[in-house]
């Protein structure tokens, strides 16, 4: 392991910007920065936006909303509304996907240091002045990240 990390501070607008589709997600601590320790992304998504029912066995995943609603479908559970304030932890191994309900909405996902690599396989890097790069990521290339990431697609979110 490397040596201990050094302190920081992350200010607006000084993370790093990547997307995927309509999605931005902002690097405020990534494994390099953190010692391996963990990732911390602030994401921003419009409604509809969603992520598939998956499993990751050895990463965690923990949601903080900042702003909006989404629903976070968890096992076999129903999907269970998150407005601004609500906090979800997600164990390694554990099914799960979520949905942005409301017009927008901001969410902070703190996860392990591999993990944090996975959101980097599956983004673009934003243009110049953290716009979207007009681009998608294509399927290829997350079926790739899937594989080495160790991410088990098993299928869609179920309708509420």
């Amino acid at each position: 392991m490397a040596g201990a990390a050094e302190a920081y501070i992350c200010r607006p607008g000084e993370s790093e910007i990547r997307w995927m589709g309509d999605t931005s997600t902002h690097f405020l601590a990534t494994g390099k920065e953190t010692n391996d320790a963990f990732c911390l992304v602030d994401e921003r998504a419009k409604r509809g936006e969603a992520v598939p029912l998956h499993r990751h066995a050895k990463d965690m995943e923990s949601f903080y909303v900042l702003e909006g609603e989404i629903s976070l479908f968890i096992d076999n559970q129903p999907g269970a509304r998150a407005a601004a304030g609500s906090f979800a932890h997600i164990p390694g191994g554990t099914v799960h996907g979520f949905r942005v309900e409301s017009d927008t909405a901001r969410y902070l996902i703190m996860t392990t240091a591999h993990h944090g690599e996975f959101y980097r396989a599956i983004t673009l890097p934003s243009l110049v002045g953290g716009l979207p790069p007009g681009q998608g990521v294509s399927d290829d290339t997350i079926n790739e990240a899937c594989g080495k990431y160790g991410i088990e697609f098993i299928g869609a979110l179920p309708e509420q």
